[in-house]
């Protein structure tokens, strides 16, 4: 898998509805994004979105939401709990897999550099991706918050920021942007206590006052709730659940108790696993005893994961690998519809024509995908027949043929497969749940496909043999099979016009 990054825009809008939609669909605009999180809070008036994607893509997409931050949020009418000093209040970039914490260094610099150009906002670069010892923490570069930096920058060279004008942004502010580890947002709220209570606790949690390492922390009241708001800045120094007993115990000093809590965004996993092993008190590691995290391990990848390997520069997975895949949604299709007419009064005359066909499209739909998988592998081996030295013509033109013959078998055997797909799928647009018909179609039409797709592999692999004649039978079974396929596929067309038509 190529690199990826996390990145955790702060936006400092929580409210209103079109304007966190505009801001989501500015970051999913971009190829290779995923969204994996969004938080609104109108208390606060902020929203936090969590977005993973490869370093390019990340910085692209973060671009086009601050953009839409600042055409469509305005500091000057905004006014909520958290401190804030630009729409785009804060961005950061956290490393994930193949990225380092250098990597996202350089990722903020850039994005940086282009906000500040291109949009004439001020650029802060915070915590690892800091220019000077005092931009390191957040709360410092955001001193002052919106108002009085509007105030000062300019006229103190401390002020100054790191890209941009050396002004403030007349309606979007100013923003920070930045490389950090992983950050737990957490708040505590607390029953029997007052806001000064909260402040009093967060005051003593926090690092910059004596506290427990890599915590901020403030107090708020939120709707008549104390709130202890926390961000954990490195889970190794200050895990979830100490910073959760801390704050319950020193709430009891007191006299009250916490209420209840909440994350705002994303959490690792490990840390929950680490707040459920202290609490336990386990002997080993919990996550080696979580059932849906060693079912994850022996799955294959995502389906997210896997539509990032084809749209990577590498030739493999290919065409032939979706076209068995497209097939078997297909079957899964047929499947389903199978499904729907079986065991229905109304359609008892063809009960067990179509539970027969439920198995028929079950057994396609494990072939196919076993032959998805077949089809990278064939791939490889043409890859590494290529690469023998043309000064060994004899034995690189033999292991050409050989590899090229295994990878049109491949294929061909996804055709037929495909064909037979069509055929069921057809069957069920014409005979099954009417209900479902356009299910049917579609599955018809991903057969159809499936089968075209799988013929072009068959016939270009075919035309790269160096004796084609031995492929010529492959590729005139394939023109026949895709003509068969394309019958059924017409059939499956007009009988879901029938029924859309009435």
């Amino acid at each position: 898998m190529s690199a990826l990054v996390e990145c955790v825009p702060n936006f400092s809008e929580g409210r209103d509805p079109a304007v966190l939609e505009a801001l989501r669909a500015a970051l999913t605009s971009v190829s290779g994004v995923r969204l994996l999180d969004v938080q609104a809070d109108a208390s606060h008036h902020r929203s936090v979105f969590t977005f993973v994607a490869p370093p390019d893509a990340a910085v692209e997409a973060a671009f086009r939401a601050i953009r839409t931050a600042q055409e469509r949020i305005d500091l000057t009418r905004h006014a909520g709990e958290h401190p804030r000093m630009g729409a785009t209040d804060v961005v950061p970039f956290v490393p994930l897999e193949g990225a380092t914490m250098e990597d996202c260094v350089a990722l903020a610099r850039r994005l940086g550099d282009r906000v500040g150009a291109e949009l004439g906002i001020p650029v802060y670069l915070y915590a690892r991706a800091a220019t000077r010892p005092e931009r390191e923490r957040l709360p410092d570069v955001r001193k002052g918050e919106f108002e009085g930096l509007r105030d000062i920058i300019g006229t103190d060279p401390a002020r100054a920021p790191d890209f941009g004008p050396a002004r403030i942004h007349p309606t979007a502010g100013a923003t920070a942007i930045g490389a950090r580890p992983f950050l737990v947002a957490y708040n505590v709220y607390l029953a029997g206590g007052d806001v000064a209570l909260a402040k009093a606790i967060a005051k003593s949690l926090r690092t910059s006052d004596g506290g427990l390492p890599a915590v901020q922390a403030k107090g708020f009241d939120v709707e008549g709730e104390p709130q202890v708001s926390m961000n954990l800045l490195d889970l190794d120094a200050t895990a979830l659940h100490t910073a959760f007993d801390a704050v319950d115990a020193a709430a009891r000093r007191a006299g009250a108790t916490v209420a209840r809590s909440e994350l705002v965004g994303l959490v690792p996993e490990r840390a929950v696993y680490a707040a459920a092993e202290a609490h336990l008190r386990l002997q080993d590691a919990l996550a080696d005893h979580a059932l849906e995290r060693q079912v994850r391990r022996s799955a294959g990848p995502a389906l997210d994961e896997w539509m990032d390997s084809v749209a990577s520069s590498s030739p493999s997975p290919g065409g032939g690998t979706v076209s068995a895949v497209a097939g078997a949604v297909a079957a899964a299709l047929a499947a389903m519809v199978g499904r729907l007419t079986a065991g229905r009064k109304k359609y008892a005359p063809v009960d067990g024509e179509f539970r027969a066909l439920i198995g028929e499209a079950e057994a396609l739909r494990l072939r196919l995908m076993r032959l998805g998988e077949e089809d990278a592998a064939a791939y490889d081996a043409v890859s590494t027949a290529y690469a023998i030295p043309k000064a060994e013509e004899a034995r690189r033109t033999a292991a050409i043929q050989a590899a090229l013959i295994e990878a049109t078998r491949v294929p061909l055997e996804t055709l037929r497969a495909a064909r037979a797909v069509a055929a069921l799928a057809a069957r069920a647009a014409e005979a099954g749940n009417r209900n479902a018909a356009s299910d049917a179609g579609v599955g018809a039409l991903l057969a159809e496909a499936a089968a075209r797709g799988a013929a072009y592999n068959v016939r270009i692999n075919v035309a790269g043999m160096p004796d084609r004649a031995a492929g010529a039978p492959f590729a005139a079974e394939a023109v026949r099979l895709v003509e068969e396929a394309s019958r059924d596929a017409a059939r499956a067309r007009t009988a879901v016009e029938a029924v859309i038509e009435g």
